[in-house]
């Protein structure tokens, strides 16, 4: 056990986790040149594309140092604020951390957030300088920056290159001499953290673990603690590029577990792993429940695809832990989930892979964050979406969620901030100099402003230069209205919105016009109206297509020509009355896209 080493690479997004990975498994030829690809860890279409990291990875290398042979579980975690919670997770499985900084960029909001949590689990932190090969790198800033933040020598920061694999075995060397070996008993009870799980097709779910206290073996009789179910290891082993089988997966270590569980709700990430015949005392402590930030409605297009959507979201939760979902109908979408997402990216991944993975097309509702109102008979209501907001008549005041906004960005986009937060209903709380070149802003700012398109525009207003990261700080008195859409007069609930009193109004504007470019041209007018509640704010027509009926008609008595436009009139009256008005899919999506 003194051989193993547990730890991650955590960083700011695009400061190089994913190639220094890369030539850690090349150092230690854990992965052969044939199958060696840039990013090798990054399995998923969308994370290729993208060029982010969307989940964490597990992976063992071996490593010889002097005469000693040590085994290395490296985890790679993703970057941006939206997956955090993955990160969280990683963290519990490891000793130590490789906190990678960027030589161009310095030290940015996320390398903080990501530090800190860290340190919450107390972990080893081992301070590495990547992309010293590049002509921009400014070494000396990056190492005063980091001496300032995490308080270590001089000595101790590392240079690398995870392109070129210089100062990559003064890594790993790092890696054996500063991170501790995992503590922990062989002869103990078992325990074991799942902290992850994927679903496979052929074999059911595998859970991702580390054995803190006993030994795991083939063929042992489990114990999930917290559902209290009991499973046979049909197949445990450690994770390299593929699964590899072993007969026992011993403390400290990094391994999976197959038992042939098919259903998804069985296990929890989090949970603790036991032997019947010998079982653990406690539960070891998982991770902090995940607290969504956007919420959102998932519907099928097809009403009769509801079952197989409900499954393809119980697998893809087992892989993404931090998807929260309920049951949601809707007049107009019929059954579908409304689901709980940390960030408007992690939202977009979600459509996207249940569209890719699982061949899902779905209707995914405006955006929007948890309220809480508070009723005349003293009652506490959590409104998710605006059907659940209740009357104005038995409202007497209603909170909405705050959060505490850090951004670190170069002076000269200072104004550019202000503005862009101050107009978001953002209060400046701090303004600090990290160092000549680095303004660091803490603002408080409610997320139903930051929800939709707030990260983009703060990274054109600053082209590129700004770093984003928020925490949630309470809730706090606000005058939130529910807007809704009506079309002729019938109201459209998936295209209901709350949002606040002041920006109502030229929200109502934006969206009627978007709807009136979007929505097709009916026999009869149509009539696109935003109301809060009885008071009209904004209103838009679509006129009539109309039909030549009087063709026909050659010379004649005008009253012939007539006696047809009003029989047209009449016509179009009733089918006013009785006419549908499809919505189609892209209207449902315009609403995220309004400032575009």
């Amino acid at each position: 056990m003194k051989n193993i080493r547990n730890f991650c690479i955590i960083a700011h997004i695009d400061h190089g986790k994913s190639t220094l990975a890369d030539r850690l498994l090349e150092r230690t030829k854990t992965i052969s040149e044939r199958d060696m690809q840039a990013q090798v860890l990054d399995d998923m279409d969308l994370e290729r594309e993208k060029g982010i990291t969307i989940k964490s990875h597990a992976i063992q290398m071996n490593y010889t140092l002097g005469s000693e042979q040590y085994v290395f579980n490296l985890i790679d975690t993703p970057g941006h604020v939206d997956f955090s919670y993955e990160v969280s997770r990683a963290l519990a499985a490891c000793e130590g951390a490789l906190l990678l900084v960027d030589a161009t960029q310095g030290i940015q909001a996320q390398t903080i957030s990501n530090l800190y949590l860290a340190l919450e689990n107390d972990l080893e932190i081992i301070p590495v300088i990547n992309k010293i090969d590049m002509d921009g790198a400014m070494i000396p800033e990056v190492k005063d920056q980091i001496l300032e933040l995490i308080g270590c020598k001089e000595e101790d920061i590392l240079l690398a290159s995870g392109k070129t694999g210089m100062g990559i075995e003064e890594i790993l060397e790092a890696i054996v001499k500063r991170i501790p070996a995992p503590k922990g008993d062989p002869e103990e009870p078992l325990q074991a953290l799942i902290f992850d799980s994927v679903f496979n097709s052929f074999r059911g779910i595998i859970a991702y673990f580390r054995v803190y206290n006993g030994v795991v073996k083939k063929g042992d009789k489990i114990k999930f603690v917290n559902t209290g179910e009991e499973y046979f290891a049909d197949e445990v082993g450690i994770l390299r590029l593929g699964l590899e089988p072993r007969n026992e997966v011993r403390t400290g270590d990094v391994g999976y577990i197959i038992t042939g569980i098919k259903n998804a709700k069985e296990v929890k990430v989090g949970d603790t792993i036991t032997l019947v015949s010998n079982p653990g005392v406690t539960a070891i402590r998982g991770f902090e429940e995940v607290k969504p930030m956007v919420f959102a409605g998932i519907f099928p297009v097809e009403t009769d695809a509801f079952e197989e959507l409900r499954d393809c979201m119980d697998k893809l939760q087992l892989n993404d832990a931090s998807l929260t979902y309920e049951l949601e109908t809707s007049q107009a979408l019929g059954f579908g989930f409304r689901c709980g997402f940390l960030g408007m990216l992690h939202m977009e991944i979600i459509q996207e892979r249940l569209e890719r993975e699982f061949n899902q097309t779905v209707i995914t509702t405006v955006p929007n964050v948890s309220f809480i109102a508070h009723t005349t008979r003293n009652e506490r209501l959590i409104v998710n979406n605006p059907s659940e907001m209740p009357d104005p008549s038995r409202l007497e005041r209603i909170e909405e969620p705050f959060i505490r906004a850090q951004i670190i960005t170069k002076p000269e986009y200072i104004g550019n901030i202000m503005t862009l937060c101050l107009g978001k209903r953002g209060i400046l709380i701090n303004q600090s100099y990290l160092t000549t070149t680095r303004v660091e802003l803490i603002f408080e700012m409610p997320l139903t402003e930051i929800v939709f398109d707030f990260y983009d525009k703060l990274k054109s207003q600053t082209r590129g230069y700004a770093s984003f990261d928020y925490s949630p700080i309470g809730y706090r008195d606000s005058d939130i209205v529910k807007m809704d859409i009506l079309l002729n007069a019938e109201k459209v609930d998936a295209l209901s919105a709350l949002i606040h009193r002041g920006r109502a109004q030229d929200f109502g504007r934006k969206l009627c016009e978007k709807l009136k470019e979007l929505l097709p041209r009916q026999q009869f007018l149509i009539a696109i109206q935003a109301a809060i509640g009885a008071k009209v704010v904004a209103r838009e027509n679509i006129s009539a297509m109309r039909k030549d009926v009087t063709a026909k008609c050659y010379g004649g008595d005008i009253s012939r020509k007539r006696k047809l436009l009003e029989k047209q009139k009449e016509g179009k009256k009733r089918m006013r009355q009785i006419g549908n008005v499809e919505i189609p899919q892209e209207a449902f999506l315009a609403v995220l896209k309004l400032d575009d």
